[in-house]
């Protein structure tokens, strides 16, 4: 067994706390969902996912996926950072993207509205979770990032992002609290309940 931490240092005023939403605030989403989910998923089930007639080179690059886009979101972060002032951030990790909205919410004492159509889901993503049943938008998330600013500071953001080819997306807003996360589409609202667990549990 191992076991380990890292603690970093930051002064004060540059902190970046997962509870620090504003009202006003744009929702923004970093690279897109699941990518460690595609590479669990592809290393874990991968004769599965043979016999079921997904292609092995669809695999390769599923697997891969840890790598590129990649789990890691140090990069993103310090790019956000440099750009503009981040209000909020955080990576949305076991529960996925869903999970990571509400614990963003539930943070800040904040309302979220998001609009899911409008999140990055990678092609592999969509395959990989359908093969077996699984919402994308629940499978474990690492290598996303969530962040949040004031609308101000979009172009600034988009100009860092462009510059690296990250891709990100405006994905929705925050309002007054109390601490909830409505989904909004051509429907309506819809509020998010968080999920008990990840998505992912169910390919074994």
């Amino acid at each position: 067994i191992l076991s380990g931490h890292m603690i970093g240092e930051v002064k004060k005023e540059k902190l970046v706390k997962t509870s620090g939403a504003r009202a006003g605030d744009l929702l923004l989403l970093v690279k897109g969902i699941c990518i460690e989910g595609n590479s669990v998923i592809a290393r874990e089930k991968e004769t599965e996912l043979l016999k079921g007639g997904i292609s092995s080179s669809l695999i390769r690059k599923a697997k891969r996926f840890i790598f590129n886009p990649g789990i890691d979101v140090l990069r993103s972060a310090r790019i956000a950072c440099q750009a503009a002032s981040i209000h909020s951030m955080h990576d949305p990790t076991e529960g996925g993207l869903i999970n990571g909205l509400i614990e963003m919410a539930w943070a800040s004492e904040k309302e979220i509205e998001v609009d899911l159509e409008k999140v990055l889901i990678y092609r592999e993503s969509r395959i990989l979770c359908q093969e077996f049943g699984l919402n994308p938008l629940g499978v474990i998330a690492s290598g996303a990032l969530l962040l949040t600013i004031s609308p101000l500071d979009l172009s600034g953001i988009e100009k860092a992002f462009r510059k690296v080819s990250i891709p990100f997306q405006v994905i929705g807003k925050v309002k007054k609290g109390p601490a909830r996360v409505f989904r909004i589409d051509r429907k309506g609202r819809k509020e998010l309940k968080p999920l008990s667990r990840d998505e992912i549990l169910k390919i074994y």
